[in-house]
């Protein structure tokens, strides 16, 4: 695999591609309210120095995106991903001084899954925090599964193999980086939509009211035939890494 990892910052020719690669996101997880705060062009090449963008030759492959954000380390917010985007983006504008780099993304090219990229791509994240100055990235890790929608993310999350790590890919790969899980964000993304919105996302019939498991959720989604709306509220986990070295 010869990959390379480079900012948005070193090559922003790179923005478009990076901006259409096809990843392997659900419909429904693109519909979080919250995300349109930070995923426009003129935030993120406002932190174009925490985007990072693997390529295979000239073929964008993978990417991760990063936010610094001031935040009282003994305090990760409840509301994860949302609290995060929130806050960095509204702190950027009013010029606060970043304490943490937290990680809101890491996507791979659903062909090239498999691959060992997230790994490159985080490591690099760690190296853009330290490059900058910031000792600490968080990450509201969206665990890859598979989970159990029934299953209490604090559960799922502390659940190991027989070598010690978690059962978790993606969890795992943290682990094995360095991190250590720090905790749950219960309400890390919130997903509100219309029945018909619901279907429209899903294809599913969504005419019963109560708990109704989705494909790709990790939690069920809440449905209320009565009112016409269903609502989404995912636990994230929280997983803190050191800065990594420049040199």
């Amino acid at each position: 695999m010869t990959v390379s990892v480079v900012t948005l910052a070193d090559r922003p020719d790179l923005f478009d591609s990076m901006w259409s690669m096809p990843d392997s996101w659900p419909e429904f997880m693109l519909q979080d309210p919250v995300s349109s705060f930070f995923y426009r062009p003129d935030v993120v090449t406002r932190v174009a120095d925490h985007v990072v963008i693997a390529l295979d030759g000239d073929e964008v492959v993978g990417k991760g995106y990063a936010l610094p954000l001031r935040l009282d380390p003994d305090a990760l917010p409840a509301d994860g991903w949302d609290a995060a985007i929130r806050l960095g983006v509204t702190q950027s504008f009013a010029g606060v001084a970043p304490t943490v780099l937290c990680a809101l993304e890491i996507a791979v090219r659903p062909d090239r899954q498999g691959d060992g990229l997230s790994s490159l791509l985080l490591a690099e994240v760690r190296r853009c925090a330290a490059r900058t100055g910031l000792s600490e990235v968080i990450v509201p890790v969206r665990p890859s599964g598979p989970v159990d929608p029934g299953v209490p993310m604090s559960e799922y999350a502390s659940r190991v193999r027989d070598d010690g790590l978690p059962v978790d890919p993606w969890l795992r790969v943290h682990i094995r980086a360095g991190g250590h899980i720090a905790g749950i964000a219960p309400r890390s993304m919130v997903i509100a939509g219309t029945l018909d919105e619901w279907r429209r996302w899903t294809g599913l019939p969504f005419d019963r009211s109560g708990p109704i498991e989705v494909p790709g959720a990790l939690a069920p989604v809440l449905c209320d035939v009565v009112h016409g709306t269903a609502v989404y509220v995912e636990a994230n986990v929280w997983v803190r890494h050191r800065a990594a070295s420049t040199g």
